[in-house]
């Protein structure tokens, strides 16, 4: 399974974050099976993204969030090393694009960090949102709010940022852990994601367009 074959590939003690699981008899870890069950089986990545009849699309996008979040941690997570200060000092996806890093409390206003500095702050604003109950709600018959698919477009704009950062100054990295085929299905998986349910404006996909 990819799920696998990532921790095989990654060191999973170099994951940015613990990772936010789902509680085995829940709707979100039934889904979370499903999801899984079909990406195993190994059919068109298109397909595995679409809707199961008769879900929720929210809990859908709720459990597809996470799991990337988990996911994209990960690949992250083992590709830091060579991510410094030194070698990424401002956060970008080469020379045409740049992102600064804007937040509710310590930067009012979009600031300019490095790249190990944004992904720390990334990872730990999502992780305060998947673990906050008004915003990802686990309680069965607890109503998402309504700036629900709001919170994700941001969520996973701001995750897309990560793959053009590593595709595009740490590709030679990706090559010499053997990693490329589980970081391009990985993508692959979420480009398909995010396109199905239209979560991010096209002008964010430009850097990888090429892709």
């Amino acid at each position: 399974t990819m799920a696998l074959c990532l921790k095989q590939v990654f060191n999973k003690d170099k994951t940015f974050r613990p990772r936010k699981k789902f509680e085995p008899g829940t709707q979100r870890f039934e889904l979370y099976k499903k999801a899984q069950a079909s990406l195993k089986s190994g059919l068109d990545l298109k397909a595995v993204v679409q809707l199961p009849p008769g879900e929720s699309i929210n809990d859908w996008i709720a459990v597809h969030v996470v799991d990337f979040f988990n996911r994209i941690n990960l690949i992250y997570g083992t590709m830091s090393e060579y991510c410094t200060e030194r070698s990424c000092p401002i956060m970008s996806g080469g020379l045409k694009y740049e992102y600064r890093w804007q937040d509710d409390s310590k930067y009012k206003k979009p600031t300019k960090l490095s790249a190990p500095q944004y992904m720390c702050m990334l990872m730990d604003w999502i992780e305060m949102l998947i673990n906050n109950e008004d915003i990802f709600p686990t309680r069965i018959g607890v109503p998402f709010p309504k700036q629900f698919q709001q919170v994700c477009t941001k969520i996973l704009t701001r995750l897309f940022r990560v793959f053009v950062h590593v595709y595009i100054h740490h590709f030679d990295s990706i090559i010499n852990m053997g990693a490329e085929a589980h970081v391009n299905t990985c993508y692959k998986h979420f480009y398909y994601f995010i396109r199905e349910f239209s979560l991010i404006d096209h002008r964010e996909l430009e850097p990888l367009v090429r892709m």
